[in-house]
């Protein structure tokens, strides 16, 4: 199984890319996490933010493989512990399918493209920078792997 982050952002600063890479590398192939940047949509004083979305969307929706397994992530989805997350991991290997991961603009998600996806999840109500959230979402994956193979790193 592959996992695909489709993250709307271009240009993180080193340190993301760094961190990112840090759990990549851990992660074994039958459970690689690849991380693809979206352009974001057009913004600017008296931007249209529906129209940026809805660019950000079509970009997305033009990366997506039929047959994956969408995940949304949202502030408005389920919130889920790290063990629950090892737990939905292990339903998709077994699903067969890839895993797309969606992490929309500074705006969200489209709501379309959220309202399409097969789950929605939220990392925290907190408000938190999508750099971060890259790091956030590779150390998550990696852990939950951990918990999924018996690995000690989940302690």
């Amino acid at each position: 199984m592959r996992v695909r982050l489709l993250a709307v952002g271009t240009r993180m600063p080193a340190w993301v890319t760094q961190g990112v890479e840090e759990y990549r590398k851990r992660l074994p192939r039958d459970f690689a996490l690849e991380v693809e940047e979206i352009a974001p949509g057009q913004r600017g004083k008296n931007a249209d933010i529906p129209r940026a979305m809805g660019q950000e969307a079509e970009r997305i929706r033009a990366r997506l493989r039929g047959d994956e397994h969408v995940v949304a992530l949202e502030v408005g989805g389920k919130p889920w512990s790290t063990e629950q997350l090892a737990t939905h991991a292990e339903a998709w290997r077994l699903d067969g399918r890839d895993v797309a991961l969606l992490v929309g603009g500074p705006d969200g998600l489209e709501p379309g493209l959220s309202a399409a996806a097969d789950q929605r999840w939220s990392l925290s109500p907190l408000t938190l920078p999508h750099p971060l959230v890259r790091i956030l979402l590779a150390e998550q994956l990696y852990r939950a792997w951990t918990l999924m193979v018996g690995h000690p790193y989940h302690r």
